[in-house]
């Protein structure tokens, strides 16, 4: 691999030649990777609501309950193999579970309370 002027020695590659090209590694991430799963589920509710609110019609609970478990489950494997293919090889693998666990399990919750309270 060819690298732009200033970086790599003698014509050949290394990893920390690559990663001050690329910026910041993927495993520092899981922040933001989390923001979004989050922002995205919120968006999905609001979804959701805005369809059985306005759109009763078109838009059954029954439809609501479905489709915002559905798409939960979609959005947190997801979110998963994300943090998970973000983390491979590194050492932060293993202190990421719990924040994995933790954010998948709340929004669980929140989409079982939703679907009870809410659109039931």
């Amino acid at each position: 691999m060819t690298l732009p002027k200033g970086f790599g020695s003698g014509g050949g590659t290394s990893g920390s030649d690559v990663s001050k090209m690329i910026g910041r590694r993927i495993e520092n991430y899981a922040g933001i990777i989390t923001g979004v799963f989050i922002g995205c589920w919120l968006a999905t509710w609001a979804g959701v609501a805005v369809a059985t609110v306005y759109y009763p019609w078109a838009y059954p609970p029954p439809s609501a309950h479905y489709a915002l478990t559905v798409l939960t489950i979609i959005e947190s494997i997801g979110y998963l193999l994300c943090i998970k293919v973000s983390t491979e090889g590194t050492n932060k693998a293993r202190t990421y579970n719990g924040l994995v666990a933790g954010v998948i399990a709340a929004i669980a919750v929140a989409t079982i309370v939703t679907d009870s309270a809410f659109f039931g």
